[in-house]
């Protein structure tokens, strides 16, 4: 955790070495479960395995289990959905197919509807090439490490014994009703007397799982809604669209003259806006005005919020000016929602712009977290540019370093000039060296009130890696 103050820190989460030993003994999920290229490295044999293997293990107590499966638009997601499907049903579990439907839909369907167990297929913001499989548990939260580690043992092992007999296998159908469920679900999370009437909303769902529960629930709450990003066709998932590319939903905010610009990525459980000036706001800006409002009303469960390495010092000079700490975690959204469970906040989030509400969902869920912008806007009656624009955000470099996977970078090399960057920042610098979860890439982050020192530094940090990465190849 970032300690208070303007002073100089040295953050790595985790080590290099941590890393190496975390990848041999995880050989399927990452950060935010098991994601690669379709068919290569997520192929139908692995998640037949998966499902057999999953299956197994949550089948817990006397009654039929069942297991709901939601996925995104990509091509390759009906061919993982079957053999999730055959692996499921394998192994006794009934399964209960929902279609495209948003990452957080699909957690918050997995408790509602009592199911032992829930299934996202989907790579998030990645291109369509890739896809990935995503499991929550009867809570409707991620799975934790440990609960996966056990998942990977099974699927290396031998099952053929333990799958089920003839009379035995699980059934399969497909679910009508999920898309109203999950609009009704989200309008829910705003005060009862509170609509959209009066607002011209723009809506980039990225070709992705949230193209049609995103603009019905905007429309259904009285805005009015111009949708980017909604006519998916297996290839074009966050192409050019979505919270990863927003100058088509930038352009469109300006053509329109609309108020605000809702950019969802492709599985819909992140968010960036556009105000109605046509300037980006992330996940630091979004969790400070929620932040701020949330404090004034008395609903923030404790005087913090919760979120990673990557936030922007700003966001935190900020919030210790309201009486409000900032706890930082390793980058991801789950190592964020598990800090916040354990400490009982109720805001958190990712820059990237996971932001999570655990009164409201289990998960990250960008239409919710846009919901509770909104709320603000309208019940202070400012625009979206005032509501955002609450703290001055400092330099923020980021560069990578590639190396081989395996490689041990050797700290003799390295950790003398991180010693001296740490010192050239002095205060009010801080510089954030960490491991990629999906790539064998070095992040490299530095921050502070001067720009060109903080380029500098960076530099300087990653040429050693560089050096580091040549001398162990």
């Amino acid at each position: 955790m970032a300690r208070k103050g303007r002073g100089a820190r040295l953050e790595t989460t985790p080590p290099v070495e941590d890393k190496k030993a975390a990848d041999m003994r995880r050989a399927y999920f990452g950060t935010d479960g098991i994601r690669g290229l379709a068919n290569t490295v997520i192929t139908p044999e692995l998640a037949l395995k998966v499902g057999q293997a999953a299956g197994l293990l949550f089948q817990r107590g006397e009654h039929r289990h069942r297991v709901v499966i939601g996925k995104d638009t990509r091509l390759s997601g009906y061919m993982i959905e079957y053999a999730l499907v055959a692996g499921f049903t394998s192994v006794g579990m009934d399964v209960l197919l929902l279609g495209p439907m948003p990452t957080p839909a699909v957690a918050m369907l997995t408790r509602s509807m009592r199911c032992d167990l829930g299934v996202m297929i989907s790579a998030s913001h990645n291109p369509y090439e890739d896809n990935g499989i995503k499991l929550f548990g009867p809570d409707g939260y991620k799975l934790n490490d440990e609960v996966e580690e056990e998942i990977e043992g099974l699927i290396d092992a031998d099952l053929r014994l333990r799958l089920s007999k003839p009379d035995s296998l699980g059934r399969a159908k497909r679910i009508e009703s999920v898309h109203a469920r999950y609009i009704e679900f989200a309008k829910r999370t705003l005060p009862r007397q509170l609509d959209l009437d009066g607002l011209r909303i723009v809506v980039d769902c990225a070709n992705g799982a949230a193209y049609k529960v995103a603009p019905e629930a905007l429309w259904e709450l009285g805005a009015d809604v111009i949708s980017i990003g909604v006519e998916p066709d297996g290839f074009n998932i966050n192409r050019d669209v979505g919270s990863t590319a927003p100058a088509a939903l930038i352009a469109k905010v300006r053509e329109t003259r609309a108020d605000i610009g809702i950019a969802l990525d492709g599985d819909a459980d992140r968010v960036i806006i556009v105000d109605e000036k046509g300037h980006l706001v992330d996940g630091d800006s979004l969790m400070a005005a929620i932040a701020t409002s949330w404090r004034e009303d008395g609903r923030l469960s404790r005087p913090g919020i919760v979120a990673t390495v990557m936030s922007n010092l700003g966001l935190e000079r900020y919030l210790e000016g309201l009486g409000l700490s900032l706890v930082r975690t390793a980058v991801g959204d789950r190592y964020v929602l598990e800090r916040m469970r354990q400490d009982g906040y109720n805001l958190g989030g990712e820059q990237s712009g996971h932001i999570i509400m655990p009164d409201h969902a289990t998960t990250g869920d960008g239409l919710v977290a846009a919901l509770q912008l909104l709320a603000v806007v309208k019940g202070r009656n400012r625009p979206v540019s005032e509501i955002c624009q609450c703290f001055e955000r400092l330099p923020q470099i980021l560069k990578n370093v590639r190396y081989s996977k395996g490689q041990v970078l050797s700290e003799d090399l390295v950790g003398p000039v991180v010693e001296a960057a740490r010192q050239k920042l002095g205060s009010g610098g801080r510089l954030v060296i960490r491991p990629s979860g999906t790539e064998p890439l070095i992040r490299v982050m530095g921050e502070g009130d001067d720009r060109h020192l903080v380029e500098a530094v960076v530099d300087e940090v990653v040429e050693a890696f560089t050096r580091a990465a040549a001398a162990a190849a």
